[in-house]
Protein backbone atom coordinates (compact mmCIF):
# COMPACT_ATOMS: atom_id res chain seq x y z
CA UNK A 1 0.00 0.00 0.00
CA UNK A 2 1.29 3.43 -0.92
CA UNK A 3 1.68 5.47 2.25
CA UNK A 4 0.88 9.19 2.58
CA UNK A 5 4.04 10.92 3.74
CA UNK A 6 3.77 13.36 6.64
CA UNK A 7 6.16 15.95 8.06
CA UNK A 8 5.51 16.66 11.74
CA UNK A 9 6.22 20.19 12.98
CA UNK A 10 6.84 20.03 16.73
CA UNK A 11 8.43 17.61 19.18
CA UNK A 12 6.51 18.23 22.40
CA UNK A 13 3.58 16.67 24.24
CA UNK A 14 0.96 16.98 21.50
CA UNK A 15 3.43 15.88 18.81
CA UNK A 16 4.00 12.70 20.84
CA UNK A 17 0.25 12.04 20.88
CA UNK A 18 -0.02 12.63 17.12
CA UNK A 19 2.95 10.33 16.54
CA UNK A 20 1.46 7.59 18.70
CA UNK A 21 -1.79 7.92 16.75
CA UNK A 22 -0.07 7.62 13.37
CA UNK A 23 1.96 4.58 14.43
CA UNK A 24 -0.86 2.67 16.10
CA UNK A 25 -3.97 3.69 14.18
CA UNK A 26 -3.09 5.21 10.78
CA UNK A 27 -1.05 2.61 8.85
CA UNK A 28 -1.72 4.41 5.58
CA UNK A 29 0.43 7.35 6.78
CA UNK A 30 4.17 7.54 7.38
CA UNK A 31 5.89 10.35 9.27
CA UNK A 32 9.11 10.90 7.32
CA UNK A 33 10.46 14.07 8.96
CA UNK A 34 10.17 16.10 12.15
CA UNK A 35 10.96 19.75 12.82
CA UNK A 36 11.74 21.28 16.22
CA UNK A 37 13.26 24.61 17.17
CA UNK A 38 16.14 22.69 18.74
CA UNK A 39 18.04 20.19 16.61
CA UNK A 40 18.84 18.18 19.71
CA UNK A 41 15.15 17.88 20.51
CA UNK A 42 14.28 17.07 16.88
CA UNK A 43 16.91 14.33 16.72
CA UNK A 44 15.80 12.86 20.06
CA UNK A 45 12.17 12.80 18.90
CA UNK A 46 13.16 11.21 15.57
CA UNK A 47 15.23 8.54 17.31
CA UNK A 48 12.45 7.76 19.77
CA UNK A 49 9.86 7.27 17.04
CA UNK A 50 11.96 5.89 14.20
CA UNK A 51 11.66 8.97 11.95
CA UNK A 52 14.27 9.17 9.19
CA UNK A 53 14.91 12.93 9.12
CA UNK A 54 15.17 15.64 11.77
CA UNK A 55 15.35 19.40 11.14
CA UNK A 56 15.59 22.69 12.99
CA UNK A 57 14.81 24.69 9.83
CA UNK A 58 11.32 24.61 8.30
CA UNK A 59 12.37 25.93 4.88
CA UNK A 60 15.10 23.28 4.59
CA UNK A 61 12.68 20.51 5.57
CA UNK A 62 10.13 21.61 2.96
CA UNK A 63 12.80 21.93 0.28
CA UNK A 64 14.42 18.53 0.88
CA UNK A 65 11.63 16.27 2.14
CA UNK A 66 9.18 14.38 -0.06
CA UNK A 67 5.91 14.73 1.84
CA UNK A 68 2.27 15.48 1.06
CA UNK A 69 1.09 16.59 4.51
CA UNK A 70 2.41 18.97 7.15
CA UNK A 71 1.06 18.35 10.66
CA UNK A 72 1.57 21.49 12.81
CA UNK A 73 1.97 20.81 16.55
CA UNK A 74 3.85 23.98 17.43
CA UNK A 75 3.16 26.74 19.99
CA UNK A 76 0.22 28.97 19.02
CA UNK A 77 2.26 31.95 17.84
CA UNK A 78 4.08 29.79 15.26
CA UNK A 79 0.99 28.36 13.55
CA UNK A 80 0.53 31.12 10.99
CA UNK A 81 4.08 31.21 9.64
CA UNK A 82 4.37 27.42 9.54
CA UNK A 83 1.07 27.07 7.71
CA UNK A 84 1.96 29.75 5.17
CA UNK A 85 5.31 28.10 4.41
CA UNK A 86 3.67 24.68 4.04
CA UNK A 87 0.84 25.98 1.85
CA UNK A 88 3.28 27.85 -0.38
CA UNK A 89 5.21 24.59 -0.73
CA UNK A 90 1.97 22.91 -1.93
CA UNK A 91 1.43 20.74 1.14
CA UNK A 92 -1.85 19.79 2.76
CA UNK A 93 -1.93 21.24 6.28
CA UNK A 94 -3.47 20.14 9.56
CA UNK A 95 -3.13 22.63 12.44
CA UNK A 96 -3.53 21.95 16.15
CA UNK A 97 -5.80 24.25 18.13
CA UNK A 98 -6.17 27.19 18.19
CA UNK A 99 -5.84 27.86 14.46
CA UNK A 100 -3.68 30.97 15.02
CA UNK A 101 -3.79 34.23 17.00
CA UNK A 102 -5.53 36.85 14.84
CA UNK A 103 -8.46 36.90 12.42
CA UNK A 104 -6.12 38.37 9.80
CA UNK A 105 -3.77 35.41 10.19
CA UNK A 106 -6.70 33.00 9.85
CA UNK A 107 -7.83 34.64 6.60
CA UNK A 108 -4.29 34.47 5.21
CA UNK A 109 -3.90 30.79 6.09
CA UNK A 110 -7.24 29.87 4.54
CA UNK A 111 -6.46 31.86 1.38
CA UNK A 112 -2.96 30.39 1.02
CA UNK A 113 -4.23 26.81 1.17
CA UNK A 114 -6.98 27.59 -1.33
CA UNK A 115 -4.46 29.15 -3.73
CA UNK A 116 -2.31 26.04 -3.56
CA UNK A 117 -5.33 23.76 -3.99
CA UNK A 118 -4.56 21.97 -0.71
CA UNK A 119 -6.67 21.11 2.32
CA UNK A 120 -6.44 23.04 5.58
CA UNK A 121 -7.93 21.06 8.46
CA UNK A 122 -8.45 22.48 11.93
CA UNK A 123 -7.49 19.73 14.37
CA UNK A 124 -10.40 19.68 16.81
CA UNK A 125 -10.27 16.23 18.33
CA UNK A 126 -13.57 16.53 20.26
CA UNK A 127 -15.34 16.28 16.90
CA UNK A 128 -13.89 12.75 16.68
CA UNK A 129 -13.84 11.63 20.34
CA UNK A 130 -15.77 8.32 20.48
CA UNK A 131 -17.87 9.11 23.58
CA UNK A 132 -18.73 12.61 22.37
CA UNK A 133 -19.58 11.30 18.91
CA UNK A 134 -21.82 8.61 20.43
CA UNK A 135 -23.78 11.32 22.23
CA UNK A 136 -23.98 13.38 19.03
CA UNK A 137 -25.48 10.46 17.13
CA UNK A 138 -28.06 9.99 19.90
CA UNK A 139 -28.94 13.70 19.83
CA UNK A 140 -29.16 13.66 16.02
CA UNK A 141 -31.67 10.81 16.26
CA UNK A 142 -34.05 13.13 18.13
CA UNK A 143 -33.92 11.09 21.34
CA UNK A 144 -33.50 14.16 23.58
CA UNK A 145 -35.83 16.42 21.59
CA UNK A 146 -34.79 19.95 20.69
CA UNK A 147 -31.50 20.97 22.28
CA UNK A 148 -31.63 24.16 24.34
CA UNK A 149 -28.34 23.99 26.30
CA UNK A 150 -24.86 22.50 25.94
CA UNK A 151 -22.13 22.35 28.57
CA UNK A 152 -18.51 21.37 28.15
CA UNK A 153 -15.75 21.46 30.74
CA UNK A 154 -12.04 20.76 30.49
CA UNK A 155 -10.02 21.29 33.65
CA UNK A 156 -6.73 20.26 35.21
CA UNK A 157 -3.94 21.73 37.33
CA UNK A 158 -2.00 23.42 34.52
CA UNK A 159 -0.15 22.84 31.22
CA UNK A 160 3.14 21.02 30.76
CA UNK A 161 5.13 23.68 28.82
CA UNK A 162 6.08 27.19 29.92
CA UNK A 163 4.91 28.93 26.73
CA UNK A 164 1.25 28.20 27.58
CA UNK A 165 1.53 30.67 30.47
CA UNK A 166 2.98 33.47 28.31
CA UNK A 167 0.27 35.49 26.54
CA UNK A 168 2.67 36.76 23.86
CA UNK A 169 3.20 33.18 22.69
CA UNK A 170 -0.14 31.59 23.55
CA UNK A 171 -2.40 34.56 22.73
CA UNK A 172 -4.08 34.29 26.15
CA UNK A 173 -4.40 31.74 28.93
CA UNK A 174 -6.64 28.78 29.68
CA UNK A 175 -9.30 29.95 27.23
CA UNK A 176 -6.84 29.72 24.34
CA UNK A 177 -5.59 26.38 25.61
CA UNK A 178 -8.90 24.62 26.27
CA UNK A 179 -11.88 26.91 25.73
CA UNK A 180 -11.36 26.58 21.99
CA UNK A 181 -12.39 22.91 22.30
CA UNK A 182 -15.75 23.80 23.79
CA UNK A 183 -16.51 26.42 21.13
CA UNK A 184 -15.67 24.04 18.29
CA UNK A 185 -17.74 21.29 19.88
CA UNK A 186 -20.76 23.57 20.38
CA UNK A 187 -20.69 24.46 16.68
CA UNK A 188 -20.18 20.80 15.72
CA UNK A 189 -23.17 19.65 17.78
CA UNK A 190 -25.43 22.37 16.37
CA UNK A 191 -24.27 22.16 12.72
CA UNK A 192 -22.48 25.52 12.79
CA UNK A 193 -25.35 27.96 13.41
CA UNK A 194 -24.88 31.75 13.59
CA UNK A 195 -23.52 33.09 16.88
CA UNK A 196 -25.81 35.51 18.69
CA UNK A 197 -23.61 36.66 21.58
CA UNK A 198 -20.66 35.85 23.84
CA UNK A 199 -20.24 36.63 27.55
CA UNK A 200 -17.08 35.75 29.47
CA UNK A 201 -15.73 35.87 33.00
CA UNK A 202 -11.96 35.39 33.23
CA UNK A 203 -9.96 35.04 36.44
CA UNK A 204 -6.34 34.84 37.49
CA UNK A 205 -6.36 32.50 40.49
CA UNK A 206 -3.02 30.88 41.21
CA UNK A 207 -0.53 30.37 38.37
CA UNK A 208 2.60 32.26 37.35
CA UNK A 209 1.01 33.69 34.20
CA UNK A 210 0.10 37.13 32.90
CA UNK A 211 -3.16 35.70 31.53
CA UNK A 212 -6.26 33.98 32.92
CA UNK A 213 -6.11 30.50 34.48
CA UNK A 214 -9.85 30.04 35.09
CA UNK A 215 -12.75 30.94 32.79
CA UNK A 216 -16.50 30.69 32.26
CA UNK A 217 -17.95 31.61 28.87
CA UNK A 218 -21.57 31.65 27.66
CA UNK A 219 -22.14 31.49 23.92
CA UNK A 220 -25.64 31.96 22.46
CA UNK A 221 -26.44 30.40 19.09
CA UNK A 222 -29.37 31.11 16.77
CA UNK A 223 -30.76 27.76 15.60
CA UNK A 224 -33.90 26.72 13.76
CA UNK A 225 -35.39 25.67 17.12
CA UNK A 226 -34.54 28.97 18.83
CA UNK A 227 -31.63 30.16 20.96
CA UNK A 228 -29.27 27.48 22.29
CA UNK A 229 -26.92 28.33 25.16
CA UNK A 230 -23.42 26.88 25.36
CA UNK A 231 -21.54 27.04 28.67
CA UNK A 232 -17.76 26.48 28.56
CA UNK A 233 -15.93 25.93 31.85
CA UNK A 234 -12.14 25.79 31.67
CA UNK A 235 -9.54 25.84 34.39
CA UNK A 236 -5.88 25.29 35.14
CA UNK A 237 -6.75 25.42 38.83
CA UNK A 238 -8.49 22.06 39.32
CA UNK A 239 -6.53 19.62 41.45
CA UNK A 240 -6.92 15.85 41.24
CA UNK A 241 -6.22 15.10 37.60
CA UNK A 242 -7.82 15.71 34.21
CA UNK A 243 -11.54 16.40 33.76
CA UNK A 244 -13.19 16.51 30.33
CA UNK A 245 -16.95 16.10 30.19
CA UNK A 246 -20.05 17.42 28.42
CA UNK A 247 -23.81 17.65 28.92
CA UNK A 248 -26.60 18.04 26.38
CA UNK A 249 -30.03 19.24 27.51
CA UNK A 250 -33.08 18.78 25.28
CA UNK A 251 -36.84 19.20 25.59
CA UNK A 252 -37.27 15.42 25.87
CA UNK A 253 -34.10 14.20 27.50
CA UNK A 254 -30.53 14.74 28.59
CA UNK A 255 -27.24 13.11 27.57
CA UNK A 256 -23.83 13.08 29.25
CA UNK A 257 -20.34 12.14 28.14
CA UNK A 258 -17.12 11.92 30.14
CA UNK A 259 -13.92 11.24 28.22
CA UNK A 260 -11.98 9.70 31.08
CA UNK A 261 -14.16 8.42 33.91
CA UNK A 262 -15.28 4.95 33.02
CA UNK A 263 -12.04 4.39 31.06
CA UNK A 264 -9.66 4.97 33.93
CA UNK A 265 -8.25 3.45 37.07
CA UNK A 266 -8.82 4.98 40.50
CA UNK A 267 -5.76 6.06 42.48
CA UNK A 268 -5.09 7.63 45.85
CA UNK A 269 -1.45 8.56 46.44
CA UNK A 270 0.29 10.56 49.14
CA UNK A 271 3.31 10.92 46.85
CA UNK A 272 1.26 11.86 43.80
CA UNK A 273 1.48 10.70 40.19
CA UNK A 274 2.75 12.50 37.09
CA UNK A 275 0.76 11.36 34.06
CA UNK A 276 3.25 12.76 31.53
CA UNK A 277 6.33 10.97 32.90
CA UNK A 278 4.39 8.06 34.46
CA UNK A 279 6.37 8.53 37.68
CA UNK A 280 5.49 9.36 41.25
CA UNK A 281 5.63 12.90 42.54
CA UNK A 282 2.98 15.18 41.00
CA UNK A 283 -0.78 15.33 41.69
CA UNK A 284 -1.55 14.04 45.18
CA UNK A 285 -4.76 12.56 46.55
CA UNK A 286 -7.47 10.94 44.42
CA UNK A 287 -6.83 10.83 40.67
CA UNK A 288 -8.04 8.86 37.66
CA UNK A 289 -5.08 7.35 35.72
CA UNK A 290 -6.29 7.46 32.12
CA UNK A 291 -6.43 4.43 29.83
CA UNK A 292 -5.96 5.03 26.08
CA UNK A 293 -5.82 8.83 26.33
CA UNK A 294 -5.11 9.39 22.63
CA UNK A 295 -8.03 7.17 21.53
CA UNK A 296 -10.51 8.56 24.07
CA UNK A 297 -9.78 12.13 22.99
CA UNK A 298 -10.28 11.39 19.31
CA UNK A 299 -6.76 11.99 17.94
CA UNK A 300 -6.47 8.74 15.94
CA UNK A 301 -9.85 9.18 14.26
CA UNK A 302 -9.08 12.84 13.56
CA UNK A 303 -5.75 12.11 11.87
CA UNK A 304 -7.05 9.04 10.04
CA UNK A 305 -9.89 11.18 8.64
CA UNK A 306 -7.51 13.86 7.36
CA UNK A 307 -5.13 11.37 5.75
CA UNK A 308 -8.15 9.78 4.06
CA UNK A 309 -9.21 13.21 2.77
CA UNK A 310 -5.74 13.74 1.28
CA UNK A 311 -5.84 10.31 -0.34
CA UNK A 312 -9.38 10.53 -1.73
CA UNK A 313 -10.03 14.24 -2.23
CA UNK A 314 -12.90 14.26 0.28
CA UNK A 315 -13.32 17.64 2.01
CA UNK A 316 -12.33 17.54 5.71
CA UNK A 317 -15.20 17.69 8.20
CA UNK A 318 -13.45 20.42 10.19
CA UNK A 319 -11.80 23.13 8.11
CA UNK A 320 -9.80 26.31 8.42
CA UNK A 321 -13.08 28.24 8.31
CA UNK A 322 -14.19 26.37 11.43
CA UNK A 323 -10.93 27.29 13.13
CA UNK A 324 -11.53 30.93 12.21
CA UNK A 325 -15.06 30.80 13.67
CA UNK A 326 -13.65 29.47 16.95
CA UNK A 327 -11.05 32.23 16.93
CA UNK A 328 -13.79 34.86 16.49
CA UNK A 329 -15.51 33.50 19.62
CA UNK A 330 -12.20 33.62 21.49
CA UNK A 331 -11.65 37.26 20.53
CA UNK A 332 -15.20 38.13 21.57
CA UNK A 333 -14.77 36.33 24.92
CA UNK A 334 -11.69 38.38 25.85
CA UNK A 335 -13.44 41.56 24.74
CA UNK A 336 -16.46 40.64 26.90
CA UNK A 337 -14.28 39.98 29.94
CA UNK A 338 -12.68 43.39 29.46
CA UNK A 339 -15.96 45.33 29.65
CA UNK A 340 -17.97 42.91 31.79
CA UNK A 341 -20.79 42.81 29.27
CA UNK A 342 -22.16 40.56 26.57
CA UNK A 343 -20.66 40.97 23.09
CA UNK A 344 -23.27 40.74 20.35
CA UNK A 345 -22.46 39.30 16.93
CA UNK A 346 -21.47 40.03 14.24
CA UNK A 347 -18.17 40.92 15.93
CA UNK A 348 -14.97 42.05 14.25
CA UNK A 349 -11.52 42.17 15.78
CA UNK A 350 -8.25 43.53 14.41
CA UNK A 351 -6.32 42.55 17.56
CA UNK A 352 -3.03 40.74 17.03
CA UNK A 353 -4.12 38.18 19.63
CA UNK A 354 -7.22 37.67 21.81
CA UNK A 355 -5.37 38.61 25.02
CA UNK A 356 -4.90 42.18 23.73
CA UNK A 357 -8.67 42.71 24.06
CA UNK A 358 -8.59 41.98 27.81
CA UNK A 359 -5.13 43.27 28.73
CA UNK A 360 -6.10 46.97 28.98
CA UNK A 361 -8.67 46.11 31.66
CA UNK A 362 -6.12 44.56 34.05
Amino acid sequence: MRKTKVALFGAGFIADIHMESYIRFVPEAEVVAVYARSMQKAEAFAARHGIERAYDNVELLLATTDCEVVDICLPNYMHHEACMLAANASKHVIVEKPLCLSIKEADEMIAACKRSGKFLMYAEELCFAPKYERVRSIVDSGAVGDVFMLKQAEQHSGPHSRWFYESEKAGGGVLMDMGCHAFAWFRWMLNNPPIRSVYANLQHVMHDTDAEDHSLVIVEFDTQHGIVTGLAQNSWCKQGGMDDHMEVYGTEGVAYGDLFKGNSSLLYSLKGYDYASEKAGATQGWTFPIFEEAFNQGYPAELKHFINCVRTGETPKVTGEDGKAVLEILHAAYASASIGKRIDFPFESSAAKPWDLWKPAR
